[in-house]
């Protein structure tokens, strides 16, 4: 037999894990334990090990992925840090770029900075932008600012300087006196060598913030696994799609605040290649988020920027900026915690305010009095009480009626039925209207696209948020209630390195432009080489580039070929046609400037066959009342065994196709088909 791989992924509400050897595959979830992560992690393993029948020597690998980062950020539970700054520029993360996210809002809230001004300490010292030191670093002034930080009880620092991304000669001597002083050290020119100082900043900021946190966390999960007898090595799910390192994770824990979502992307994107799929849109609804992302041609869509914890719903510039490679999707707080309630209008809304584990929904009978999605979900008759979470925990569906009725019904002259299918209209509503946005702003449509559903409410949501985007057809995994799990054995090793360098197309200095890619590679390749135990490598180099006077950049993919030759008509000429794609024409006449440069390294990705759940023998299908929250009206609908449907099973719905991590919801217009992978294919005819 061969060595098993794990996977597990930590989510505000549920831990999922996902086991796979010899072509079979096992899935667990146990609540998550925000106290203390590890303890679930650890639990789950356990579980799931035994379940299995193998024991902790028999794992090869373990890979991990967490919202913890994320959380601490949101939450504001990180750690006490400050920022050394150049002297004249200690409110840059005050200001920002001075955009507003709402031009009309006269009365507009801005994210506060992770660091209060009392702990931006400036200190003289200035390079420009071509790196060359118009002041030295006065170092005696780094020096006195050390009785400041333990008198306010600092525990991490980070360290922004002006253009240190040309030259980071200052931050990393400002880096070495404090660290003698005993302090965790974030340098700005490491976590983001790039142009834009107040991206910069923030970005190293929030690595600093996260970073006590995150390396507790990892190094107790280490020492957890290796007393449970576990030595297998783990790797960490980054948010631009690769894994990496424990030890880099600690160095870098902002590069997984997306690590759980950037899983289900990835998920999303191996079932669309294996099913030769060039238009995907990935629906990830968990616990607490839902998570929507486009996937064309295999592969999900990136960005270099990300925001974290948004004052604004769905507005950009309203979160705390990040400069660091992820998969691009938008999230939404309405997941199976999210919390419902009647607003300031009379109006039922949902979210994005979530139970989590603690106390969870009403029905999870852990103290929670408010009611959720879940609960919603569970008066309407969608989720078999005895078989929540395989069966591991009991739903009290009387609770979550008095909880919807008290919070919502009594509020609106409504039964809890009633509430519970405004509920579910609305938080449906809300995730179709994120789809449709995020579509617009990435100038892309729904058109001939497979939804590809998963988490624990993804499949229960799927068909109703199809009709509303206008898909007709969707794919349910098997594994599917902890798909972002087994992404995660199916994502590469990989890390991303970016850099800042200026050049004009004009004057194009191919020297230096080589030197800086062989530099950047060659970085990567550190990381990557720790974890690819011989794989074989790829290497995708990436300029950002704009006509010059235009203040945002696009990627043009180059060749090794222009760059070894120094051919900057043939990179003017990727550039163009890039362009054209985003903006139907290319600027003739206009000379073309290049911002910077990435270097991406990462095994090769690998098309895996999935394992099919086994099938037993079926029984009689059962039925359970279920009531439409567009209609109201209430009807038994027949409740099918995942388990017992071969490929080639078809049936009409409405129906419930049930499994141990989440149900399948068949529409009313909707037909079911198992294919030769135990994939549930759900489809509806389209009027003409």
């Amino acid at each position: 037999m061969t060595s098993a791989r794990l996977a597990v992924d930590i989510g505000g509400t549920f831990t999922d894990l996902a086991l796979e050897r010899d072509g079979r595959r096992f899935t667990a979830k146990t609540l998550t334990t925000s106290d203390a992560p590890e303890k679930g992690v650890l639990t789950g393993v356990a579980a799931i090990l035994a379940d299995a029948g193998l024991a902790p020597g028999d794992v090869s690998i373990l890979v991990h992925g967490t919202t913890l980062a994320t959380n601490a950020v949101i939450e504001r539970k990180g750690a006490v840090t400050a920022l050394i700054t150049t002297a004249g520029f200690r409110d840059v993360l005050a200001m920002g770029n001075e955009s507003r996210y709402d031009q009309y809002d006269l009365q507009i809230r801005l994210p506060e900075p992770l660091v209060p001004r009392h702990l931006r300490l400036p200190v003289p010292e200035r390079v420009d932008a071509n790196g060359r030191v118009l002041l030295p670093l006065d170092e005696e002034a780094v020096r006195a600012l050390i009785p400041t930080l333990h008198e306010h009880k600092v525990t991490s620092v980070a360290v922004g300087f002006l253009h240190s991304f040309t030259n980071g000669a200052h931050e990393r001597r400002a880096g070495a006196i404090l660290e003698a002083a005993g302090f965790p050290v974030t340098l700005s020119s490491d976590v983001s060598p790039e142009m834009r100082e107040w991206e910069r900043f923030s970005t190293a900021v929030a690595n600093a913030y996260v970073q006590p946190l995150m390396q507790g966390y990892l190094r107790r999960l280490q020492t957890g696994l290796s007393a449970m007898g576990m030595d297998a090595p783990v790797f960490l799910m980054l948010s631009g799609g690769g894994l990496t390192t424990v030890d880099t994770a600690c160095r870098f824990p902002i590069r997984l605040v997306e690590s759980g979502p950037a899983g289900g992307a990835i998920f999303s994107a191996a079932i669309a290649r294996a099913a030769g799929l060039n238009r995907v849109l990935s629906f990830d609804m968990g616990g607490t988020t839902a998570k929507i992302c486009l996937i064309d041609d295999g592969a999900p869509q990136t960005a270099r920027t990300f925001e974290v914890a948004r004052i604004g719903r769905f507005k950009k510039g309203s979160g705390l900026p990040l400069r660091i490679p992820v998969i691009e999707m938008v999230e939404i707080g309405a997941g199976g915690g999210s919390l419902a309630h009647v607003d300031a209008l009379g109006r039922i809304a949902v979210g994005p305010e979530s139970a989590g584990a603690m106390p969870g929904p009403a029905c999870y009978g852990r103290g929670g009095k408010e009611p959720a999605v879940t609960d919603a979900n569970l008066v309407l008759g969608r989720y078999d009480p005895a078989r929540f979470a395989g069966g591991t925990m009991a739903l009290d569906a009387d609770a979550s009626r008095a909880a919807l009725d008290h919070a919502v019904g009594s509020k609106m002259g409504i039964d809890a039925g009633s509430a519970a299918g405004g509920v579910i209209e609305m938080v449906d509503e809300t995730m179709a209207n994120a789809a449709r946005i995020h579509a617009i702003e990435s100038g892309k449509a729904f058109a001939d696209r497979t939804v590809i559903a998963f988490g624990g409410g993804g499949p229960v949501h799927a068909c109703r948020v199809a009709e509303k985007i206008g898909a007709s057809r969707i794919m349910i995994p098997p594994g599917a209630g902890v798909g972002s799990a087994i992404g995660f054995l199916r994502a590469p090793v990989g890390y991303e390195v970016v850099r800042s360098l200026y050049q004009r197309l004009g004057k194009f200095d191919v020297a230096a432009v080589n030197e800086l890619l062989e530099d950047m590679t060659r970085e990567a390749m550190t990381v990557v080489d720790a974890g690819r135990f011989g794989a074989p490598v790829r290497a995708v180099r990436t300029a950002f580039m704009r006509y010059v006077g235009q203040g945002h950049e696009i990627p043009v993919r180059l060749s090794d070929r222009a760059i070894e030759a120094g051919d900057a008509s043939g990179i003017r000429a990727s550039f163009d046609a890039e362009y054209s794609r985003f903006y139907d024409r290319p600027v003739p006449g206009s000379d073309v400037e290049v911002m910077s440069f990435a270097v991406a390294v990462a095994t090769e990705t690998l098309v895996h066959d999935e394992p099919a759940p086994p099938t037993i023998a079926a029984g009689p299908a059962r039925t359970q009342a279920v009531q439409d929250p567009v209609t109201g009206e209430i009807a038994d609908w027949p409740v099918h065994d995942r388990n017992t449907m071969p490929a080639g099973t078809t049936l009409a719905g409405p129906a419930i196709i049930a499994e141990d991590e989440t149900s399948t919801l068949v529409g009313a217009l909707w037909t079911a088909s198992i294919d030769d992978h135990g994939i549930i294919i759900l489809s509806r005819e389209t009027a003409a």
